[in-house]
């Protein structure tokens, strides 16, 4: 009997990064071979989501893309970037809009300037019907604050990277987003309260990233200067499903399907 093998989709991918520049054909071929058979390209901004227009261009078969301004970005903002970005919406590759939300742990961009910005990536994305990937770290009371009067009018939202506490993921589920889950999950430092907090996610809102060449899954004992890639996918599904109650089969095939449907892709 012929053996299935398990599919994935990185939900979170920065195959724009420079590290990517001279090998990301190889890098592809590799996470497919690996089970990665689909992956979204993150738009950090404007130049960011043109270049991941143009990969997701370049391999359709795989690779979809998002458009949108970071928090770290927001002081770029202006509405004349910003209809550069509405722009990218109308390519069939753009399927997402983001990576948007609040960050109060580094604040590159003032918290009214990444305010400004959040509130007009939320206001495009209940025009065009075209889901949220969402950013949120150390300002989740000021991050609900925001979306909650627009919460009856949003498409899906999926709180990407997620690393808070039980209140903030309980909170995220109850306002009906999706919750992806990174190597943070991974390292034992820092991600350890993660492991409880697994099993709360319903089966239907769960999905999985890289957030590569980010956070490389630190219990695989890799060399911590060394990238992340989109073929560690399969490391962290397996991770998360210690800590879940459906067989693996069930599992990978749910938050496959999950995010087939969230960037509305007819497989």
């Amino acid at each position: 009997m012929a053996v299935v093998q398990e599919q994935f989709f990185d939900i979170g991918a920065n195959l724009t990064h420079k590290s990517f520049e001279e090998d990301l054909d190889e890098v592809l071929k590799i996470a497919h071979d690996e089970g990665v058979k689909r992956l979204s390209i993150t738009g950090s901004s404007l130049e960011e989501s043109i270049q991941a227009f143009e990969i997701a261009k370049k391999y359709p078969k795989a690779c979809i893309s998002t458009a949108g301004i970071h928090p770290h970005n927001a002081k770029e903002f202006s509405q004349g970037l910003f209809s550069e970005i509405k722009e990218l919406l109308e390519q069939e590759e753009v399927k997402c809009i983001g990576e948007t939300g609040l960050d109060f742990n580094r604040n590159y961009s003032s918290p009214e300037e990444q305010q400004l910005s959040f509130e007009a990536h939320i206001e495009l994305s209940i025009e065009t019907g075209i889901p949220l990937f969402l950013h949120e770290r150390d300002a989740h009371t000021k991050f609900v604050e925001m979306v909650s009067p627009y919460i009856d009018e949003l498409p899906k939202c999926v709180v990407h990277c997620f690393t808070g506490q039980k209140e903030a993921l309980l909170k995220y589920i109850n306002m009906g987003f999706h919750i992806g889950i990174t190597g943070w999950l991974c390292d034992e430092r820092r991600g350890k309260h993660l492991e409880e907090l697994i099993s709360m996610i319903p089966l239907d809102k769960l999905m999985i990233e890289t957030d590569s060449p980010y956070l490389l899954p630190r219990d695989m004992g890799i060399d911590n200067s060394s990238r992340n890639e989109p073929k560690y996918l399969s490391h962290i599904a397996n991770k998360v499903s210690n800590f879940r109650n459906e067989s693996k089969d069930l599992l990978f095939s749910a938050i496959y399907m999950n995010s087939l449907e969230f960037f509305d892709i007819r497989n």
